[in-house]
This record gives C-alpha cells, structure tokens and sequence, in this order.
C-alpha cells in the first residue's frame, strides 16, 4: 500500500514539475515575442537608431550602431511597408550556434512587404543581462 500510494504521489509530482515547465517555457516564448513585436515596430518605423538602442548588449556589441543602420537601410527599407507578418513558429533554446550560451526563443513569421511578397523574417530575442527580453539577431530571407 505505501509503495502504491508512493509511486502515485512521485507520478503527480511528476506530472506538476511538468506542468510547470511547459507552463513557465510558455511564458518565456510570450514574453520574447512581445519583446520581438515591440522591437520589429521600430525597424518597420524606419527608427534603426533606436531598434539598435532597444536590442540585447550582445547585439549592440556585435554590431555597431552606425553599421547596423547601414545594414537596414541597404537590405530592409527596399522592401518597403509590411503588409501583413504572420508567426510561423517559436522555438526556446539555451545554446545556439555562434552564440554565447543563454536562454534564447528564436521566432520566426511569414512576412509579406510592398516590395517583396514573400519572406521569412527570423527575430532572436535573448534574455539579457538586466532579465528583460531583447533583439539579439535578425535575419530576412
């Protein structure tokens, strides 16, 4: 009887710590995309000064700022406005290549601009320093 009252008592234990993990990663991917969001407002604003001010340290010490407006305004303002961006999917990790090792949620959303119908925008917030979420990567394929 202990036996079987302890097996079901490590069972649900179990099944909380499950719980809650699945409860807290959740949080984390809501709170980066937010984060993702709020940051892609600026780029799409044309602000790239302040969507570099807004991005992790590691972004900020990875690129400078007047390289990381050169880059939009090369690559990011030919495609004009956004028309609609869709989340295609979000995925939580803890290492990623050429990174240090941290707590990342790599987003990415199908993105549809004036001048470029189809593309996959890739937003990396990371956890920074001060535990806020920001930007530390951005990609556009």
């Amino acid at each position: 009887m202990v036996g079987t009252l302890a097996r079901s008592s490590l069972a649900a234990l179990a099944i909380c710590l499950l719980g809650t993990t699945v409860t807290a990663t959740d949080a984390r991917e809501a709170a980066a995309l937010r984060a993702a969001r709020a940051w892609l407002a600026l780029v799409d604003a044309g602000n790239f000064d302040a969507s570099w001010h807004a991005g992790a340290g590691y972004f900020r010490r990875a690129i400078g700022k007047e390289q990381w407006r050169e880059a939009m305004e090369g690559v990011r303002r030919p495609l004009g406005n956004v028309i609609s961006r869709k989340l295609k999917g979000k995925t939580f990790a803890t290492e990623l290549p050429g990174a240090p090792d941290g707590q990342y949620v790599v987003i990415q959303f199908d993105t549809s601009f004036k001048n470029k119908r189809s593309a996959i925008e890739t937003v990396t917030p990371m956890l920074d320093a001060g535990g806020d979420w920001r930007v530390a990567g951005y990609f556009i394929k």
